[in-house]
């Protein structure tokens, strides 16, 4: 069966899906694409997450971090002693933090908070916040919790993980010159602020496909890919956002996973179908996205 792009097209279309680019991998060929009017680089939003947790696996490898490191390790000035807190926020753990586990009700940190925040050491104000609960059960999504996963890094690889990426990960698959959002003391934002082409977003979904090996190199650990993409946490929502969370991946219906944007940034990948399907989108209908996926590219593959 020749693989067609076109009912997927047709579909988004019928239901008025703003998707801007496609491509869909299977067994590390090329099987479709389709641009609206190119491929151009495009903010990933909350895809950034699964690159900083890339990072993150490196970091543990080189023995830089460690799934217990608590951030009061890195930042011992901080969250001590929070008033109303029924746990110290400096004790929070990387392991809490990668699944999404923290203990807010109210995530700090959000887009429209960061825009605002006059305080500009970032790792200062989310330590000052008191739990609502204690950490390490409940998901909140939270892309506070992956600003402090990337300031955990910068502080353990003293670089940023924008730059500590670049010859580890963005280079080896041909990313160039990648811009990275940071916060005012320029830190990598970490749970967004990535801007590549939905073709770049190709190339890590397969790297993920390959448990992290590219062209002969092993550069993400292949243990550190298959315990992110597994479920660690039960989900509150619907649909393919109640399937569960990894270590900063969504889990999905059919089997799949992945790395999940605001608008419509999607990079899902189906192990058992050798199979990745790179989106980027300015559309807010992110579920009705990938109903079209399993109706109409799912079958084909």
């Amino acid at each position: 069966m020749t693989f067609q792009i076109a009912g997927f097209v047709d579909n988004i279309g019928s239901k008025k899906l703003n998707v801007l680019s496609v491509r869909v991998l299977q067994k590390a060929q090329r099987l479709g694409q389709w641009d609206r009017e190119g491929d151009a680089r495009r903010l990933q939003h909350s895809v950034s997450k699964s690159f900083t947790c890339m990072a993150v696996g490196l970091a543990v490898a080189e023995g830089k971090l460690t799934l217990d490191a608590r951030l009061n390790d890195f930042f011992p000035a901080y969250g001590k002693t929070v008033a109303g807190s029924p746990y110290p926020p400096g004790e929070l753990t990387l392991s809490h933090l990668l699944r999404m586990a923290s203990g807010h009700d109210s995530p700090p940190l959000w887009a429209e908070e960061r825009e605002t925040l006059q305080e500009k050491d970032w790792a200062k104000y989310y330590m000052s916040l008191p739990l609502d609960r204690m950490p390490g059960e409940i998901f909140t999504y939270s892309s506070g919790d992956t600003f402090m996963i990337s300031a955990m890094v910068q502080a353990a690889a003293l670089e940023t993980v924008r730059d500590y990426l670049v010859p580890r990960l963005f280079e080896p698959l041909g990313i160039r010159d990648v811009r990275w959002d940071t916060s005012p003391l320029g830190v990598t934002l970490g749970c967004t602020g990535l801007w590549i082409s939905c073709e770049e977003l190709s190339r890590f979904g397969q790297l993920l496909l390959q448990k992290g090996r590219w062209q002969g190199v092993q550069l993400i650990p292949e243990a550190w890919i298959g315990e992110v993409t597994r479920k660690q946490i039960d989900t509150p929502g619907t649909a393919d956002w109640g399937a569960g969370y990894g270590g900063q991946f969504w889990m999905c219906t059919h089997g799949a996973y992945r790395a999940d944007g605001m608008h419509g940034q999607f990079c899902v990948v189906i192990p058992d179908k050798e199979a990745v399907i790179a989106i980027n989108s300015h559309e807010d209908d992110m579920q009705g996205i990938l109903d079209a996926v399993w109706a109409d590219i799912l079958p084909q593959l």
